[in-house]
């Protein structure tokens, strides 16, 4: 994709330059540069990064998809969001997706970062349940969420905590986890803070984070109340509303324990 592209596609979704930067990861200062034609040889991540937030994602998918395993009939549904959760039961084991409304979006192999945090979240929430004798679930991908209750959409969300047993059906969480956390990394940065955003609220989870290990950030929607959005930084203390903010996770330590990751994915 070119610049001038870009631009284009910058204009028909309407986004700022902060939104492109939220979404990229990049900083705001070479967004700008870049698509205003100052810097004028950007660096091949940064255009991939930048891809990742203008390009259709999805269609390459697609392509790549169809040329293994895919039938034209197939997709068509895709195409459409026609896919359902027989399509999701029939893919490769070595294919890794989500279904969300009827679309295939693909999960790569997150880094050891990643990884790091969602052990470190879910051993926190899982530690302080087993402190209080709680009967909530703490739950790590991959574990499939059946999130909408019908046919079109299985999540893997990185950490969950559910409260409800009952929803545990078959190996599967049949609708909203109490408590929904994805750690983000670039390629899904995009679909994180947007997509399951909307999806997350609408289905009734009742809490979100999304946890920046990039910008050192944890963005908290508390969709229970009309305050909902916290920001907090990885010098914070983060309370968990589900549990009226008792339990407390420090992602000051968090991040002193898997810190040195980051040079080793550098």
């Amino acid at each position: 994709m070119t610049i001038e592209e870009m631009r284009r596609r910058k204009k028909e979704l309407g986004y700022s330059y902060e939104q492109i930067a939220e979404l990229s990861g990049l900083p705001l200062g070479t967004v700008q540069k870049v698509l205003g034609g100052v810097t004028k040889s950007p660096r091949y991540d940064t255009l991939k990064a930048l891809e990742g937030v203008f390009g259709n994602k999805m269609d390459m998918m697609i392509r790549e998809a169809r040329a293994a395993y895919m039938t034209e009939l197939e997709y068509e549904k895709s195409r459409q969001g026609g896919y359902t959760l027989d399509d999701y039961f029939a893919l490769p084991e070595e294919k890794h997706a989500e279904l969300i409304d009827g679309v295939f979006y693909d999960m790569a192999a997150p880094n050891s970062v990643h990884q790091a945090f969602v052990g470190q979240v879910y051993r926190k929430l899982a530690d302080y349940i087993d402190k209080k004798g709680g009967s909530c679930v703490p739950m790590s991908s991959p574990l499939d969420v059946q999130l909408d209750c019908d046919e079109k959409t299985m999540v893997q969300p990185d950490v969950m905590v559910v409260c409800d047993r009952g929803k545990f059906r078959r190996g599967v969480v049949y609708g909203a986890p109490d408590l929904v956390v994805e750690v983000l990394s670039r390629s899904t940065r995009r679909k994180d803070m947007m997509l399951k955003l909307s999806k997350y609220e609408a289905a009734g989870v009742r809490e979100y984070w999304l946890v920046d290990p990039d910008k050192r950030k944890v963005i908290v929607y508390d969709f229970e109340s009309d305050l909902n959005v916290r920001l907090y930084d990885f010098t914070q203390k983060v309370p968990v509303g589900i549990f009226r903010s008792k339990c407390v996770i420090d992602f000051q330590k968090i991040y002193e324990a898997v810190s040195f990751l980051y040079d080793e994915e550098s």
